[in-house]
């Protein structure tokens, strides 16, 4: 179970206006909807639940306390594909074939419109299946036509891309920022780290912006593979790689002997109704009202069943003796019969 705050996916939230109708809808000329902060978040989060593809986690249910600012969002369990740093990085082979995954699954996204922005190996599960899937949306955008156009900072300072980190950029493409922080992942696969690193944030700010990447002695690994990387890495968003480009490199490929599907074979437009967006998010009292509420329906009362018994027998001043006489043989009963659901220690 993942904890969102409401808070701030209303703030981060994607949609700055509905997305257009597709298909017939679109044809008919039907006009968007104007929708408010929260309405966005259901929007947002009814097509997440109606996203099917092998390499996205299924989104499976997500419940709000009103009580509370977090969202808890039920996702399928599985475990991280590797968590950096770490001593044990893939082979070239084995990076290869989970990047296949990362690959079609970012394409997916990116045919519903969507842009992840926080891509890193942690965000990435295994599945019983072997194959790796995406995973954790709750900074990613919907977008309308090509591409998002960003102007603020989201995911993890590591995995950011430096169009992100400067001052003189308004906006910055969403794609190339999964493009970039696709690169940095793949660097970890092979190395076990990220390829820009310092413990003072401004520091690492700095690197990524300035340094050149650069490959470790160890492992070594082909020419092919440095050259994808370094177009992942390519500080210019607009010279930059991009997925279909990345479909095609021939170390993905190898050299054309394993051709990634075609988007058309693996992806379909994911639309949702009204309906889909109201019921998006299932709604649970709190806990403490939940105890409340039972303890009342059990004594058949709508007095509060934990409030202390002297005060209750102030406000009763007024009612009969023999109704007054009984209240607190009554009330250790209710207590008696509270205790019994309380758990034994």
């Amino acid at each position: 179970m993942k904890l969102v705050s409401k808070k701030k996916m209303v703030k981060q939230c994607g949609f700055p206006r509905r997305p257009p109708p597709r298909g017939a809808k679109a044809a008919q000329g039907e006009q968007a909807k104007v929708m408010g902060p929260l309405e966005r978040v259901y929007q947002e989060i009814a097509i997440l639940k109606k996203l099917h593809h092998v390499n996205i986690v299924k989104l499976v249910e997500v419940l709000d306390d009103p009580s509370e600012d977090n969202l808890h969002m039920g996702e399928s369990l599985a475990d991280p594909v590797m968590e950096v740093p770490t001593d044990n990085p893939f082979t070239e082979d084995q990076s290869r074939l989970y990047f296949r995954d990362i690959v079609l699954g970012i394409e997916y996204l990116h045919y519903q419109k969507i842009v992840h922005r926080d891509i890193k190996p942690s965000n990435l599960l295994l599945g019983d299946d072997g194959h790796v899937k995406i995973t954790d949306f709750g900074v990613s955008n919907q977008f309308e036509g090509n591409d998002a156009l960003l102007s603020s900072t989201a995911g993890t300072p590591a995995f950011m891309a430096p169009e992100a980190l400067s001052d003189s950029r308004q906006s910055f493409s969403g794609k190339a920022l999964d493009v970039w922080a696709m690169g940095v992942t793949l660097y970890c696969f092979i190395y076990g780290k990220c390829p820009f690193i310092d413990e003072y944030i401004l520091a690492l700010h700095s690197k990524i912006k300035n340094k050149p990447v650069e490959f470790l002695e160890t492992p070594v690994i082909s020419e092919l593979l440095k050259s994808l990387i370094l177009r992942m890495l390519d500080k210019n968003p607009d010279t930059r790689i991009t997925i279909p480009e990345i479909k095609v490199h021939p170390w993905l490929t190898q050299d054309g002997m394993d051709p990634l599907p075609l988007e058309e074979d693996h992806c379909s437009a994911v639309e949702v109704t009204e309906e889909e967006v109201k019921n998006s998010v299932k709604f649970i009292p709190s806990l403490s009202a939940v105890i409340l509420v039972k303890a009342m329906l059990r004594k058949r009362s709508f007095s509060n069943p934990f409030e202390c018994p002297s005060r209750r027998e102030e406000r009763s001043m007024s009612a009969p003796g023999n109704l007054k006489g009984s209240s607190g043989e009554g009330n250790r009963e209710e207590l008696e019969d509270l205790r019994e659901d309380e758990p034994s220690s």
